[in-house]
């Protein structure tokens, strides 16, 4: 799983995708017909072939924040968020600092413990008690950074025991597994565009230029979704469960997705012996929802990757769940012209 590590590790703020985005580009002129930038940063390759338009999408873009402000006196930067996080995974977390002139690495830091008063050790830790110290000099800082520069999580990818772990899962997975699935397929019963979206994480922004772009007949997006299957949670909230399959979903907070495509989807993969579970998650979003009002309206649902310690450092899936979800989606691509969309 080397591209999914490259993909992890490599940097792509919301809006700010253009270092992940080379990677896929690299990686997809070899195996479609054509790739093209969108003037949204989406890549959008294109494998012809005969049989419906099949869009399968991955969203490139990871949570981050950019550089707000530039304490005058200490050099430490304050940050403004590119998507949701709980500022508890941030504290004494590495980051690096994304200028005209390069990288930077810094930390995150927070008033030492030691000194915090009784009722501030029992407030929640907020984002505008954070702040990246970069090692450098006020006046080296400000030569240097920039309001407004990037900044990303730093995260080495690490597979484990079953798992693999890192930052950025969420949703490179979703852009690795729709790659190698066009790989594995053994041939193309459809017209197949895999596209790698933009600023998914602040409103599915690049779904719905891609999903205009393209209008498909059926449209999968393939992210992430919660596996709260540990300690502490009832069952009925645990969402999803790792090792248990690739993740089939019926709908989520923005959108219910097309009924005869999930049946379609959940029969493939019972006469594949494909590991699956099907799940209903009331919280959240995908790009299946931008890509259902595409133009006149697609069959679009959302196949996920379940993973532990969503939108973390060490976001962590089952690489057989992984595995279940490219060989699905392989499935999808040989047969796309015979799955019955009647509602």
């Amino acid at each position: 799983m080397e591209l999914l590590k490259r993909l992890s590790e490599t940097p792509g703020v919301t809006g700010y995708e253009a270092p992940v985005r080379q990677v896929i580009v690299d990686v997809l002129k070899d195996l479609v017909d054509s790739v093209e930038v969108d003037a949204m940063g989406n890549v959008i390759g294109h494998k012809k072939g005969d049989g419906p338009v099949v869009m399968l999408a991955g969203h490139m873009d990871e949570i981050g924040f950019l550089v707000s402000f530039i304490e005058e006196e200490s050099g430490f930067l304050r940050l403004s968020p590119l998507g949701g996080f709980d500022p508890v995974t941030l504290v004494a977390q590495r980051v690096d600092v994304h200028t005209q002139g390069g990288s930077i690495p810094g930390c995150i830091g927070r008033k030492p413990i030691h000194i915090l008063t009784p009722e501030e050790r029992k407030k929640p830790v907020l984002l505008e008690d954070l702040f990246v110290d970069v090692g450098l000099s006020a006046d080296a800082v400000k030569e240097r950074v920039s309001v407004g520069d990037a900044v990303t999580m730093s995260q080495t990818y690490v597979e484990y025991g079953d798992v693999a772990s890192g930052k950025a899962l969420d949703d490179r997975i979703g852009v690795y597994t729709s790659i190698e699935a066009l790989k594995r397929a053994k041939s193309l019963d459809c017209d197949l565009y895999i596209v790698a979206t933009t600023q998914e994480e602040i409103g599915l922004r690049g779904a719905h230029v891609a999903g205009f772009r393209v209008n498909p007949d059926i449209a999968i997006a393939i992210d992430v979704c919660p596996a709260a299957d540990t300690p502490g949670i009832a069952a009925n909230q645990q969402i999803s469960k790792v090792g248990a399959g690739t993740a089939i979903s019926l709908r989520d907070a923005r959108s219910v997705w097309h009924p005869g495509l999930v049946r379609a989807m959940i029969k493939l993969a019972e006469e594949r012996g494909i590991s699956h579970q099907v799940i209903v998650p009331h919280k959240g979003g995908t790009d299946a929802g931008a890509l259902q009002l595409a133009q006149a309206g697609s069959a679009a649902m959302a196949l996920s990757v379940p993973t532990r310690y969503v939108h973390s450092v060490v976001e962590t899936v089952s690489v057989k769940d992984v595995e279940a979800t490219i060989d699905l989606l392989a499935a999808v691509l040989e047969t796309a012209s015979g799955i019955d969309l009647a509602r």
